[in-house]
């Protein structure tokens, strides 16, 4: 089982990667744009936000990127 604690440290590094991936999208912006992704389309999506969403919703984000890369080559 993942302790909130495991959850962090994995989302905090999957968040670095995504910037490395995407170093156009400011960080307000990249955190916006894995809210919409997890689904959290209202005003608040970001507060609302768990830890373990924002890690699939980061997952979805790299996955789309890396398919765009290869379609692109």
């Amino acid at each position: 089982m993942t302790t909130p604690e495991q959850t962090r440290v994995e989302l905090l590094a999957a968040l670095g990667e995504l910037s490395r991936v995407r170093p156009e999208w400011r960080l307000g912006q990249t955190l916006a744009n894995v809210a919409m992704t997890a689904g959290r389309l209202d005003a608040g999506g970001v507060w609302d936000l768990e830890d373990e969403e924002a890690l699939a919703a980061i997952h979805v984000l790299m996955s789309q990127s890396a398919q765009t890369e290869r379609a692109s080559a």
